[in-house]
């Protein structure tokens, strides 16, 4: 198969991936992809260039004149956010990509938009109805881009979300009280859950 070069990995993104969108980072793009030696990323975000400069200056500009919240903390603000921003997170380059592909492990925009919330502080369980009836459980933290999938399942085999919910080994399906406050009910520790997944970044400027 030929190698995809940028302006191909633009084209396929557009017209088979349907884009994240918010504030800091415009329009975001999940897919998964082969590198030039093979190595199979999963999870990666396709962002453009543009939103996260403009963020890095704002934040510097920021943390120098002492408005920021880094300075106000520690006293090194500047530094903090510099750190931030070159020394933190997982990135790929574009020319290291040999050709990318839709990823099983990224919930559609549609099934996304049914998780309602929190279920506790710093915790959101759910379940997902499959369109073969099986029911399956979730659980995250904070990133919502990939979560990991049942064996022989992908995100498209997704017919509905149940918020709040868990599901036991059994299969069975249970559902949370909304907040709870111990990440344990009586048989929490028989559920199974697909946690988030960690992903890379790759930054295209005319994406």
């Amino acid at each position: 198969m030929k190698r995809q070069q940028t302006e191909d990995i633009i084209k396929f993104l557009k017209n088979n991936i349907q884009p994240l969108e918010d504030n800091a980072h415009g329009l975001s793009y999940r897919a998964s992809v082969y590198l030039t030696d093979g190595t199979f990323l999963p999870c990666v975000i396709f962002r453009n260039t543009k939103p996260v400069v403009n963020l890095a200056i704002r934040r510097f500009k920021e943390e120098q004149t002492g408005k920021g919240i880094f300075s106000r903390s520690s006293g090194f603000g500047y530094y903090e956010i510099v750190k931030t921003f070159v020394a933190h997170g997982n990135c790929i380059n574009d020319y290291d990509i040999d050709r990318v592909e839709k990823s099983r492990f990224a919930l559609p925009l549609d099934i996304q938009k049914q998780i309602r919330g929190e279920t506790t502080m710093g915790w959101t369980g759910f379940a997902t109805k499959m369109k073969d009836g099986k029911y399956f459980g979730f659980g995250t933290t904070f990133h919502w881009e990939f979560f990991q999938m049942p064996d022989g399942c992908s995100a498209d085999d997704i017919g509905e979300i149940i918020s709040h919910s868990y599901v036991l080994k059994t299969g069975e399906l249970r559902n949370h009280k909304v907040p709870f406050f111990e990440h344990h009910t009586d048989d929490y520790k028989d559920a199974v859950i697909h946690r988030e997944r960690p992903f890379f970044e790759c930054y295209i400027d005319n994406i």
